[in-house]
């Protein structure tokens, strides 16, 4: 039961929605005229777009798509291709994870006394690596590792790599600092520390982000194909340039399927990790 408040308690208008001195009403006002000045200098055709012309050329693009082509010689083709895209996710994760984890001991600052010499330098490699996109970085692959999945396996994993590592060394700096301080006060070196102090804290965290990844991978090794790296992307590109549209809606719905598939996954192993 809540107590009524005290007959001669202050009454206090609520604060004001902008004060000159909050620093936080100044970021939110420049984020505001922001966004706005981003919708009055890209001119976007609103009425157009929702015009009846458009919903008619759209309706007529779409009715283009069916009836799927669900021929089995395809539909073998786009297993083939499926699979192509998954190996290309999971083996790119796992490859870029390795390196993250690498990276993100140089990178972080393992306790309080540690001098972190290679910190910066570790860190700006990391966004270097990440700032690519990996499109990007399956075109220049491309020239050396050639057209096929290997190019595209090895643009995830590079720009993965980039992304997990500055996840994983901010996890790993702040981990709880007692079970380290514990070990290196009895003589313990830096590498059992980690192994069995660090790493069995943050480790559930590290395997959250990696899932994570891996569903942005699928994604995104789905897209690779279209600058010939394989997989179901590069059959997108392929028939969608040839206007063969049934045979792109069974792509479409592959892709789909796939993702589905892979966030159901990785949502459930995030559950399972963080209980």
């Amino acid at each position: 039961m809540t107590r009524p408040p005290a007959a001669n308690a202050p009454f206090r208008l609520p604060p004001p929605l902008f004060d000159a001195r909050c620093k936080a009403c100044w970021f939110t006002a420049g984020l505001l005229a922001l966004i706005v000045a981003s919708f009055w200098s890209i001119d976007l055709q609103w009425a157009q777009f929702f015009s009846l012309e458009a919903a008619r050329s759209m309706g007529r693009f779409l009715g283009e798509f069916f009836p799927p082509d669900t021929s089995p010689e395809f539909l073998a083709k786009v297993l083939r291709g499926t699979w192509e895209t998954l190996a290309m996710s999971a083996l790119g994760t796992v490859l870029a994870a390795a390196a993250g984890l690498v990276l993100a001991l140089p990178a972080s600052r393992l306790h309080e006394g540690d001098a972190a010499r290679g910190r910066s330098a570790t860190r700006l490699l990391l966004n270097a690596l990440r700032s690519v996109p990996e499109l990007v970085w399956a075109a220049l692959l491309l020239i050396a590792a050639g057209l096929g999945p290997f190019a595209g396996t090895l643009a995830l994993a590079i720009h993965t790599a980039g992304v997990l590592g500055r996840l994983f060394a901010e996890a790993i700096e702040n981990a709880p600092p007692g079970p380290g301080d514990a070990l290196r006060a009895q003589g313990v070196g830096p590498v059992r520390v980690f192994l069995y102090a660090t790493l069995p804290q943050v480790l559930p965290q590290l395997m959250s982000y990696t899932l994570y990844r891996w569903e942005n991978n699928i994604r995104a090794a789905a897209v690779l194909g279209v600058v010939g790296a394989g997989g179901l992307g590069q059959l997108l590109s392929f028939h969608m340039g040839l206007f063969h549209m049934g045979k792109t809606a069974t792509i479409l719905g592959a892709m789909i399927a796939l993702v589905l598939l892979v966030d159901g996954f990785s949502f459930t192993a995030r559950r399972l990790l963080t209980r």
